[in-house]
């Protein structure tokens, strides 16, 4: 389903990615100037939790818009099931 729930929160969502993708430099910054590998874990671990708030806010969206709010039964189950795909695949 589009995300189109989404766009009122477009700008923060995008902010964030940008925030994430400065944190990925860092690392790679740190990774090429061979910093110590407890900074650079701290780095990496920092990125994790971004990229980890970004799902869970996306995710929240989609639970409310397309599961909660689904138009009948047979959309809340397939927004479910897809859900729960997407859960699987980021948790491997």
């Amino acid at each position: 389903t589009r995300m189109a729930h989404t766009i009122r929160e477009k700008t923060k969502l995008i902010a964030r990615v940008r925030r994430i993708r400065g944190q990925v430099e860092a690392v790679e910054r740190a990774l090429a100037s061979e910093t110590e590998c407890t900074d650079v874990l701290h780095l990496i671990a920092s990125v994790r939790g971004a990229v980890d708030g970004l799902m869970s806010e996306v995710l929240e969206d989609h639970i409310l818009e397309n599961v909660v709010r689904a138009a009948n039964a047979d959309a809340r189950a397939k927004s479910a099931e897809e859900f729960a795909d997407i859960v699987k695949a980021y948790l491997k």
